[in-house]
């Protein structure tokens, strides 16, 4: 675990790694340097790691791509840097030990497609979930296209992605 991670606390505590979006001023907002460490952090899992949690810091787990770095790109460059979210989502999706999304806040776009691609989620009361990119002129480009409705159903995560409409915690686990 001697890799540096700027916008992740990474830490194993006994046989659990603890894995946290760290960038609570943007409401744990992914930008590229997140994709790339949570792919690292999911390539190199501790030995003795028995399970994972993954977490946000601060009042959010993670309300998506950072806009910020939203620019003109070709579609080749979208294309690639979907790829890119699709590879992070695998290799959590794909660890070679459980790993257990903690949310609370907001769980949107990006961040629902993260927390989709663990095997666990567990939500406090605060959280709601809600794929805004419809809205936006965005496509879902990190898998959830692919992972939300085996939790959800087809039409559920349509109607979400074209409509915006958001779901409270409560009104999630009902629904899946």
């Amino acid at each position: 675990m001697g890799t540096a991670y700027h916008n992740l606390r990474v830490e194993l505590k006994g046989d659990v790694l603890f894995v946290g979006l760290n960038r609570p001023e943007k409401r744990n907002a992914v930008n590229n340097d997140t994709i790339s460490e949570l792919e690292t952090a999911f390539s190199n899992m501790p030995k003795k790691a028995k399970c994972a949690l993954l977490y946000g810091e601060g009042k959010h787990f993670c309300a998506g791509l950072d806009l910020s770095d939203l620019k003109e790109s070709s579609a080749i460059e979208g294309m690639l840097h979907s790829r890119k979210w699709h590879g992070a989502m695998d290799k959590v999706q794909f660890s070679s030990v459980p790993v257990v999304a903690l949310l609370h806040g907001a769980c949107v776009g990006g961040g629902l497609e993260l927390a989709s691609a663990c095997h666990i989620r567990v939500a406090e009361t605060s959280t709601f979930y809600a794929l805004p990119e419809g809205q936006r002129g965005i496509f879902v480009g990190g898998g959830g296209s692919v992972r939300l409705p085996k939790l959800i159903g087809v039409s559920r995560m349509t109607d979400m992605m074209l409509t915006g409409r958001v779901y409270k915690a409560d009104e999630g686990y009902r629904i899946g």
